[in-house]
């Protein structure tokens, strides 16, 4: 059979001799029978018949180097030289002939992103960490929007600054902080300051003011909404108020209803992330003694019935010690 092999071969090719042979070519290659025959036999194996000589491709080479088909696509070479009467091979040819040499790239410069670093922010207390965020609300006719500015304390939750405005821009931001800062004495390299990277967010007047002031300023990665959760989550309470309308009538309107909901947030609402304590309450320092009442409340409550407690006496919920943006996990390989 390799005898055979090695006769027909070079004469008629792998498929014909495998033909006349009943040799499925599969067989034929997978088995090998190409390793250890003539030389004259292993050049017909790589031999293919369809592919261009040596000459026939390095002069389509050359034609897709002229000058006028510099800022051509193969496909418009071979259209322009049917045009002109001659064929040299087809548009995919042609394409793996540049792979060869390394000729097929986007020809155009594309935008590298950078690598982004996901903010890992802790705060210990209040007024060491702000997030602050836009949000637009409804005005009175269609396409109409007034724009809702927050700065908030993440540790307590305190709305320290906010500002209701008919446009979104720099220097209406810029004043905020300034002001917000102002009215928290906020020492210079005391505050960090986080945003997500809308354009107000990013801007020059902004970051100038925050260098001036001592302020650390961090941003979300792009299209990460869980790194500003924050001021998402309190938006959504704003939102979800009872009594939100589904649109403002004036920026008169829009102001007096955020002064009224901010009040209530502030010094009214139980928020579950500090233990169902008012953000007021933890961002002036008054948890421990909000926490120390409410533990005399359950403890009387336990003397007074013990029988309803079957496991422990009840205990008030604790407020943070800390509260992290982007909290760094242990590593898994990390031993316990």
């Amino acid at each position: 059979m390799r005898s055979a092999l090695e006769e027909l071969i070079p004469i008629v090719g792998v498929r014909a001799a495998c033909a006349a042979l009943d040799i499925p070519r599969a067989s034929f290659y997978r088995k090998g029978f190409s390793g250890g025959v003539s030389p004259a036999a292993d050049a017909a194996v790589r031999f293919v018949p369809r592919a261009l000589e040596p000459a026939e491709r390095n002069a389509v080479l050359a034609c897709l180097h002229e000058e006028r088909f510099q800022n051509c696509a193969p496909a418009a070479v071979y259209a322009t030289l049917l045009d002109e009467g001659r064929y040299h091979c087809s548009i995919r040819t042609m394409y793996r002939i540049l792979a060869g040499e390394g000729e097929t790239r986007e020809r155009r410069d594309q935008l590298a992103h950078p690598a982004y670093t996901k903010p890992e922010l802790l705060a210990t207390g209040p007024n060491q960490l702000w997030s602050w965020d836009i949000t637009k609300l409804l005005g009175p006719a269609k396409w109409t929007y007034f724009y809702l500015y927050v700065i908030l304390d993440v540790f307590s939750r305190y709305v320290v600054g906010w500002m209701v405005a008919d446009g979104e821009s720099a220097e209406l931001a810029k004043r905020l902080i300034a002001d917000t800062c102002a009215k928290q004495a906020i020492e210079p390299g005391r505050l960090t300051i986080h945003a997500d990277r809308g354009s107000s967010m990013t801007s020059k007047p902004v970051a100038f003011l925050m260098a001036d002031l001592g302020i650390t300023k961090t941003h979300s990665r792009p299209h990460v909404s869980d790194d500003n959760p924050y001021s998402e989550s309190q938006f959504r309470t704003l939102k979800y108020r009872p009594g939100f309308p589904e649109r403002f009538g004036s920026l008169p309107d829009a102001r007096a209803f955020s002064q009224e909901f901010f009040a209530w947030y502030n010094h009214e609402h139980r928020h579950s992330g500090l233990g169902l304590l008012p953000p007021a309450v933890v961002h002036h320092g008054l948890a421990p003694a909000a926490i120390e009442q409410r533990r005399a409340v359950l403890d009387a409550a336990y003397l007074a019935h013990p029988e309803r407690f079957v496991r422990k006496p009840p205990k008030p919920l604790p407020a943070p010690n800390e509260v992290w943006i982007n909290k760094p996990q242990p590593s898994e390989n990390k031993t316990q």
